[in-house]
């Protein structure tokens, strides 16, 4: 990274309308808008448009986490009172612990017991620093995931939770078609638009989908807080590439198609996996990379995604796919057009042209 310019992080800073937020998304989810970005040209779309716009041989590669309804209330006893809890679990730390945001986490301590329901119940094991809670819970396991998917509700991402609850629709909503991993803390949004129909229609025109696993973090919301980029750590996840989904998306480059990300997850799990050739192997770890303006793109060719929070690190990451002012124009004229942001929001397809293309 040291090689690339080190940017103020208030570079990627913009304003957004708070009515521009998805509190719901679009049904059906095909019927989304869609900002078509080709090197310099915008064009306003829907998602439905995609299978018009890509080409035949074209792979489509999309994230297969699961997420898991780690959004749990509950009671901690103590003293002959008992207190409310929220916790939100974000990291997985073994068989039978979790890392979690609680409020209020100032009335906790370690040793407090916290009761969700009458299914399960934590021992806070340790506070960190940062505020997160080390949860020890009373199952292992897959009767752990049982519990939890008993008692839990999705996690919704913060600038949605804030302004209403989760409910019976999010449970839905907020899980993509190719949902088929648990581990996941928060969705890979972008799929969220994908449908039958439109998968069907996709078939149809030759244009072909894989799936690669990368569990998304809570760190996926979080802005950065360092004053420039080199300053920030960016947070780590775990994921895979199985060696047959490896070999097909060789073939498709050896074949001329594309490859196409469905989200930035599925673009960092084939930039992490991809050599500096273009050459991509089956990979099972975690992955911390980061993807600011400067970074030479491996494999990808294109990118569907959503509209990002300001001084992201998913910001930074579309800035270095299609140039920092690109974005910039971009994120203008979508707000200037209305379009919906985050997690539940509008789509977008990027198609840079670059002067040193992906190695074929």
């Amino acid at each position: 990274m040291t090689d690339r310019p080190d940017l103020p992080v208030d570079a990627f800073d913009f304003d957004l309308p708070e009515d521009l937020i998805a509190l719901r998304p679009v049904r059906p989810r095909r019927a989304a808008r869609m900002l078509h970005a080709e090197g310099g040209t915008l064009t306003d779309r829907t998602m439905a448009d995609l299978p018009a716009i890509l080409r035949p041989g074209d792979l489509l590669v999309f994230n297969d986490t699961r997420v898991l309804p780690v959004q749990l209330s509950g009671a901690r006893a103590r003293d002959n009172s008992s207190v409310t809890i929220d916790a939100t679990l974000i990291e997985r730390l073994d068989a039978a612990r979790w890392r979690a945001f609680a409020r209020p986490g100032r009335r906790l301590k370690p040793g407090d017991r916290i009761t969700f329901g009458d299914a399960l119940s934590a021992e806070v094991q340790a506070k960190r620093e940062d505020g997160t809670l080390d949860l020890a819970f009373d199952r292992v396991g897959a009767a752990l995931d049982e519990a939890i998917a008993l008692v839990g509700a999705m996690p919704l991402p913060p600038y949605i939770a804030q302004r209403r609850p989760a409910d019976s629709r999010d449970a839905e909503d907020y899980q993509t078609l190719f949902a088929a991993r648990d581990g996941a803390v928060a969705a890979p949004t972008a799929a969220l638009h994908f449908d039958a129909a439109l998968l069907a229609a996709l078939k149809e025109a030759g244009i072909a989908t894989a799936t690669v696993t990368l569990h998304v973090g809570a760190g996926t919301f979080l802005p950065v807080k360092a004053d420039t980029i080199r300053a920030h750590r960016m947070h780590s996840e775990t994921g895979e590439i199985d060696a047959e989904t490896a070999d097909r998306i060789n073939a498709t480059r050896a074949a001329g198609g594309r490859i196409i990300s469905v989200g930035t997850t599925s673009l960092r799990v084939l930039e992490t996996a991809t050599d500096e050739n273009g050459y991509i192997r089956p990979w099972c770890g975690s992955t911390d990379i980061f993807i600011t303006p400067g970074y030479r793109f491996r494999m990808i060719d294109g990118l569907v995604t959503n509209f990002h929070l300001p001084r992201s690190t998913l910001l930074m990451l579309v800035s270095a796919l299609m140039g920092f002012d690109q974005i910039r124009t971009l994120y203008s004229y979508a707000i200037s057009k209305g379009y919906r942001f985050y997690s539940y929001g509008d789509g977008s397809l990027l198609l840079p042209l670059r002067d040193d293309p992906v190695p074929r």
